[in-house]
């Protein structure tokens, strides 16, 4: 996909951050040695993002350059390399797909398939009812898991066709399912169950180590 297709077409004419993200860019900034600000350029555009509702405009661009004492253009480099900034509007679910080759190999075809026979969306669109955009993004860094889906900050995995379409559902109704692997596997054990230490007994809450 193209910058400028990246870019919304509608900008507002104002961006100003809220006396709360004032305060964190301060703290954030002030991490960084004399000299060094633009380091804080990708909190920066992710509190800008959390702010106006899940993207970035131009103006917004355009302040945190002026913050950290950067060329314009080099803000706007950074948040288009990262497939996390969106620099146009996305529906209240942000779903970004993983289909690199572990993901893949383990079927996130049926998992796209699913997404693209409910909503009729290819990756970079959003569906008619607004509320779900879809982004076909590189490794998620859960492999083990795969396929993955993030729906906004959150990972799904394990996933198939009958599984995204359960999640579809639980969004739909506002209701997230719990994050992680939706067969319930323990971080990234075997699919068949734990194959060491399979005898250990999990610790009890509130009972100090021996």
């Amino acid at each position: 996909m193209s910058i400028e297709a990246r870019i919304a077409d509608e900008q507002p004419e104002t961006f100003k951050f809220s006396a709360e993200n004032e305060k964190e860019i301060k703290r954030i900034v002030a991490k960084y040695p004399k000299g060094r600000q633009a380091s804080a350029v990708m909190p920066l555009l992710d509190l800008a993002q959390r702010q106006h509702d899940n993207w970035i405009p131009m103006k917004a661009i355009e302040l945190i350059a002026r913050k950290l004492d950067m060329a314009e253009i080099r803000v706007l480099e950074v948040a288009t390399f990262y497939t996390m900034f969106n620099l146009k509007p996305v529906g209240k679910y942000f779903l970004q797909a993983c289909t690199t080759t572990p993901c893949w190999l383990r079927g996130s075809d049926e998992m796209m398939r699913c997404i693209k026979d409910r909503y009729a969306i290819a990756s970079g669109e959003t569906s008619e009812c607004g509320r779900f955009s879809l982004l076909e993004v590189e490794c998620l860094g859960a492999c083990v898991n795969a396929p993955i889906l993030q729906v906004n900050d959150d990972f799904y995995e394990d996933l198939d066709y009958a599984s995204t379409a359960a999640l579809l559902d639980s969004l739909e109704a506002d209701a997230p399912l719990p994050v992680g692997s939706v067969m319930g596997r323990s971080g990234s054990e075997a699919t068949s169950g734990a194959t060491s230490l399979a005898t250990l007994k999990p610790k009890q809450s509130g009972v100090a180590n021996a």
